[in-house]
């Protein structure tokens, strides 16, 4: 990559629509545009502002377009830039690309444009990552925990402790260089306390991840039960569509269907499994061991059961499964519209809902339950949540790091060990932020981009 060429690229998204968006970022990129462009000296215009006028090919006219110009360092990228919106034919997009690359520029990597921005000291690395994640966002949490990374929420606490980490580990550099002396700068008993108090915000950060990658990828809910409860027709309903294949015959189901909706603001997915039964049948078996092991990745299990045929001590029976299995559940009593009443001891359970799946009674209900047994609804919009798995690992590598220092404060090991270790806490937490970083793992994070941001 270099930073000295103009970079050029669509920044909206690809197919037909009513308008366009090209970007241009680098030294030459207004001057790339004013050669294209019939309409003002686009030299001489002040920036944050927007020029309407013809984009030509000498003498053709290629489209009408408006162009916004932004000047150093007050850009996305801190470099000039010029955005073109025109009409959002595919001809036309083309042909003015072709025009911005026979004018000098050059096509832009993925992710190229926001790395152009971090590396010119825009955002930090964890910042420019969150833009990624800010793009992909399809509900409420998403959105809230992206934009607050984004403003710097993960940075602020990482730069926190970095301050606090730097501070010491400069005192015991320092008595490296008194060695022959035998004095102290740095108390190993503040250092840990230091540490300890570090290691608490490092727990909680981490322990946010699980959270975090709810948040990012949707909570996942497991639908089981025995064949014929009503499975797929209880899917189906959640969807408002029919996803899946609804029959009168025991076993239809024979793997996992998947499937996203949004419930107040988080997106949740649902996996409607094969009927849970004996059977010798080969391929419902599988389906039946899947139902099983999506059990175990779920973060919330719906047990579903006919109330009309399914007996109160079987149902009992499957709830002990549920609560060995030690993850949030929910009892649902299918085909309530079949039975006469209901049984005492399910009325007084706090994880027992009934619904008709078929005519759909009962639905809103359970779609509340299935929110509030999440527990999506402590995640507030200004916390600090851990999203990115790259994060986690160094936060988990700076906690078994500053581990290090604490068992060799113990052991009483010498000063220079003593700093490696803190050195090595320091290299992870850089990591996060982009303080420490090697070109092959800023290529990495932003060939994940889009091309164009």
């Amino acid at each position: 990559m270099h930073m000295n060429d103009t970079i050029v690229a669509l920044a909206t998204a690809p197919g037909v629509g009513a308008i366009a968006v090209i970007r241009l970022s680098g030294t030459e990129s207004i001057r790339i545009a004013a050669t294209c462009f019939d309409g003002k000296d686009l030299l001489t215009q002040k920036t944050h502002t927007i020029h309407f006028g013809n984009i030509k090919d000498g003498d053709e006219i290629v489209d009408e377009v408006l162009i916004s110009l932004f000047k150093n360092p007050n850009s996305f990228t801190k470099e000039d830039s010029v955005e073109i919106s025109c009409h959002g034919s595919q001809y036309i997009i083309n042909r003015i690309l072709q025009l911005m690359i026979k004018q000098g520029a050059r096509l832009a990597m993925p992710g190229e444009f926001t790395q152009r921005a971090y590396l010119n000291g825009r955002f930090d690395l964890a910042q420019a990552e969150a833009v990624a994640d800010l793009i992909a966002s399809e509900n409420e949490s998403s959105h809230a925990a992206a934009l607050n990374q984004m403003r710097g929420g993960i940075s602020k606490e990482i730069k926190a402790l970095r301050e606090k980490l730097v501070h010491f580990a400069s005192m015991i550099e320092l008595e490296l260089d008194f060695s022959e002396e035998d004095v102290e700068f740095a108390s190993r008993e503040e250092l840990k306390e230091l540490i300890k108090g570090i290691d608490q915000v490092l727990v909680k950060l981490i322990d946010s991840f699980q959270l975090g990658n709810v948040i990012k990828n949707g909570v996942p809910v497991v639908i089981v039960g025995k064949p014929n409860a009503g499975k797929s027709t209880l899917l189906n309903a959640l969807l408002e569509e029919e996803k899946a294949i609804v029959s009168d015959i025991a076993g239809t189901t024979r793997d996992t269907i998947e499937d996203e909706i949004n419930i107040g603001g988080v997106k949740f997915r649902f996996i409607d499994t094969a009927g849970l039964r004996e059977t010798t049948d080969q391929i419902e078996a599988i389906g039946v061991a899947r139902a099983e092991q999506k059990m175990t990745e779920a973060s919330l299990i719906m047990y579903l059961f006919d109330l009309s045929t399914e007996g109160l001590d079987i149902i009992l029976d499957q709830e002990q499964k549920l609560i060995e299995k030690g993850k949030p559940y929910i009892l649902v009593g299918n085909k309530r519209d079949k039975v006469e009443s209901e049984p005492t001891e399910l009325l007084e359970n706090e994880h027992y809902i009934s619904i008709a799946a078929k005519q759909e009674v009962g639905v809103i209900e359970l779609k509340n339950m299935i929110f509030a047994k999440s527990q999506m609804s402590n995640f507030k919009t200004g916390n600090v949540v851990v999203t990115n798995a790259r994060h986690h690992q160094s936060l988990i590598n700076t906690q078994n790091a500053l581990h290090d220092v604490v068992r060799g404060i113990d052991n009483q090991i010498t000063n220079d060990f003593l700093a490696q270790d803190i050195r090595h806490s320091l290299y992870y937490l850089g990591e996060i932020t982009g303080e420490i970083s090697t070109d092959d793992l800023l290529d990495n994070i932003f060939s994940k981009f889009c091309i164009g941001k």
